[in-house]
């Protein structure tokens, strides 16, 4: 008789396909029905948007844990799943700092590794990245960051970066800041700085003046040359 699958010849006991292919095809079976299961249990993952009001008045997210997808991704939830904490008891973790949007790009982020953002949603991510430690979220959405600087936003995202550790664009921010120190007081943003922040105007004018003495070094060894 002959195998409906791969045409090959094989016994009479059979029916329909031989055991090669019939092990083959149960196999990709059960591997589809995995895939399935994974599938339903991220768009149920995905469905935990209801957002709730903390007994202090703010609103939260519940952020329910079907698989262990966030686990694996981020330290900080891992802790909290696997010590004995709320959030591993309820299997769910409440967040109260993120919007719906940033908390929706967030998980799927984690689930995809990619996210569709603009400048805002950016800033909001990466401060979700660098609370939960997921560094790869945290570049990416630094890298975007970096990417949208320009003059005017050179110094809120000079203060941004300061706050939240993302080095990359504190050293692209404060590179155009010191480009530009002439124009630098004419800023609004910069009004806020001192009033805000005096100390990252003092390291602004720091890096300005040890760009100049570097600048000045060279032109002296060039002409010693």
């Amino acid at each position: 008789m002959r195998c409906l699958s791969c045409k090959e010849e094989y016994g009479t006991g059979d029916a329909g396909t031989c055991k090669e292919c019939y092990e083959e095809a149960s196999e990709t079976e059960e591997e589809l029905k995995r895939e399935i299961e994974d599938l339903k249990s991220k768009l149920t993952f995905l469905r935990f948007w209801s957002p709730t009001e903390n007994p202090s008045g703010s609103r939260s997210h519940a952020l329910g844990f079907y698989d262990v997808v966030l686990a694996n991704r981020s330290p900080v939830f891992k802790a909290m799943l696997e010590n004995e904490m709320t959030e591993s008891q309820s299997g769910t973790i409440n967040i109260t700092d993120a919007s719906y949007e940033a908390l929706r790009a967030f998980v799927n982020f984690m689930y995809t590794a990619e996210a569709c953002i603009d400048e805002h949603l950016a800033s909001e991510l990466l401060v979700l990245a660098e609370k939960y430690q997921v560094k790869h979220l945290k570049s990416y959405c630094e890298k975007f960051l970096v990417s949208k600087l320009n003059w005017d936003n050179s110094v809120m995202s000079y203060s941004f970066a300061h706050q939240h550790n993302a080095k990359h664009l504190l050293d692209m921010a404060l590179g155009l800041i010191t480009e530009n120190m002439d124009k630098l007081t004419r800023l609004d943003e910069y009004t806020e700085l001192v009033e805000k922040a005096p100390r990252l105007v003092v390291e602004i004018y720091e890096a300005y003046l040890s760009k100049q003495v570097n600048t000045a070094a060279q032109k002296d060894g060039s002409r010693a040359i």
